[in-house]
């Protein structure tokens, strides 16, 4: 068995808020390891109508087109159950900024990033992004707020990226023939808040570092051919079939998909909060080039086998 392509991906993630709050943050990787991947990021902001501006750091550079405010498709009601796994009673749209839900005896506005206008700062290894809500409290009515937008998590496919060998022909002639069976193995890892995975930028905002989160939950959707060290799972199941039809990212192959999903648990003697979510992945698989060539060489087999058959005949006819 051969290994290929190990890898081990370390994202340095940052999230605050200007105030003195304890929020959650959702992250939800579309991991497409033939494709462009996805990520959702969720923040539940509680004591949102005293807070007036969400910072988020993504470890890629990330432009404004490419974010989608996926609280759109809260239009759809069974999108809303599934997302928020509880009955709801939802009002879409109910002014010009906010939509409302009410569900486990709690009502919560959630922000429509698209009605604002984020700034986006370039940095040297990544992108600040600035959502001001402030201009539009008049219109949230409650203490908690959701905003939830989704955008290519480039770092991840980078993870995936296969690369040729640089190996001579007759080296790689050799592993087709001995190595049938391929086994490729990825160390992935999300960090939120830990300050020595993040550029010299976000280390001069003060308010980075008196932020507080209560807790970051992690989701990861992938194909179940790949495999996941889910130790630590929170829980394990089949993809959602309204969220297979209506709320995927463009050609998401949901086939034989399943949601693994993590929870950290902010440390109670560091008011920052670090967050590190580890995971490994593999996947086995036959080698296509190895099949071909074992067909080939037992068709050559056969026809040598064929014609030696042939010639011992003729030469037994001889005598």
């Amino acid at each position: 068995m051969s290994l290929k392509g190990k890898k081990f991906i370390d994202d340095g993630w940052a999230i605050w808020i200007d105030g003195d709050d304890t929020s959650t943050i959702y992250f939800h990787d579309w991991m497409m390891p033939k494709g462009e991947s996805y990520i959702d990021i969720s923040v539940r902001i509680v004591g949102i109508k005293d807070t007036n501006n969400l910072y988020l750091y993504v470890p890629f550079s990330v432009e404004p087109e490419e974010i989608e405010d996926i609280s759109l498709h809260f239009k759809n009601e069974e999108i809303v159950r599934a997302t928020f796994s509880s009955g709801s009673i939802f009002e879409y749209m109910k002014n010009e900024y906010t939509s409302e839900i009410a569900y486990n005896g709690k009502i919560v506005d959630i922000i429509h990033i698209s009605k604002l206008q984020p700034q986006f700062s370039k940095l040297d290894d990544g992108t600040l992004i600035c959502v001001n809500y402030g201009t539009i409290q008049a219109y949230i009515d409650n203490d908690e707020g959701y905003f939830s937008f989704r955008l290519p998590h480039k770092s991840l496919d980078s993870l995936f990226r296969k690369y040729r060998s640089a190996d001579s022909f007759f080296s790689r002639a050799r592993e087709i023939i001995t190595t049938p069976i391929l086994s490729e193995k990825y160390g992935y890892s999300i960090r939120i808040n830990e300050a020595r995975n993040l550029p010299s930028e976000i280390h001069k905002k003060g308010a980075f570092h008196r932020q507080k989160l209560k807790k970051a939950v992690i989701t990861v959707s992938i194909n179940e051919q790949y495999e996941i060290n889910d130790a630590n799972c929170f829980q394990i199941r089949r993809l959602e079939e309204n969220l297979y039809r209506n709320f995927v990212p463009k050609d998401f192959d949901c086939d034989g998909v399943i949601m693994y999903q993590w929870r950290g648990v902010r440390d109670r003697d560091n008011l920052r909060g670090k967050f590190n979510f580890y995971l490994n992945i593999s996947r086995s698989a036959v080698s296509v080039a190895s099949f071909m060539v074992y067909i080939f060489i037992l068709m050559v087999v056969g026809s040598m086998s064929d014609f030696f058959s042939t010639f011992l005949r003729w030469l037994i006819s001889l005598f």
